[in-house]
């Protein structure tokens, strides 16, 4: 068992998708920060100086200035403006891996098998005839059987 178990982690599939998931789990990383840091800031500001991060509704009837203090008072609190931060990550992870694979099926894309001829020359007049033609439409020479 201790021997098919080695075969199973040492075929390359296996290997492949933990490289993936490990590099996938870094590349979250750079796009969390990327929609946190860079992109969010200019969207709050053109917006009216909003912090998505601070996007939130407090279930309690007392009012906090921020999620971190509405969390420290032990508010139950809706926060929807992490929830948009989230998904416009998934956006952006999901349009890159979708680019990705895009790229990658385009190499992986087998070359085009070229059609056979289905035309044949006549042998008495030259012109380009059927490959099932007994007779010649042009010179209506009888054809030889291939």
């Amino acid at each position: 068992m201790l021997k098919e178990f080695k075969e199973f982690a040492v075929r390359g599939n296996v290997l492949d998708m933990a490289v993936g998931i490990v590099l996938g789990a870094s590349f979250g990383g750079i796009v969390t920060s990327l929609v946190n840091d860079v992109l969010m800031p200019p969207i709050g500001l053109v917006l009216g100086r909003v912090d998505f991060s601070n996007l939130f509704l407090s279930l309690t009837s007392r009012h906090f200035d921020t999620v971190a203090a509405a969390k420290a008072a032990g508010a139950a609190t809706l926060n929807y403006g992490i929830f948009l931060n989230a998904v416009i990550n998934f956006v952006i992870v999901s349009f890159a891996m979708f680019l990705l694979v895009r790229q990658v099926n385009k190499l992986r894309a087998p070359a085009p098998v070229p059609a056979a001829p289905a035309l044949k020359p006549c042998a008495y007049c030259c012109s380009q005839i059927p490959l099932a033609a007994t007779r010649c439409p042009q010179c209506t020479s009888q054809l030889k059987a291939e």
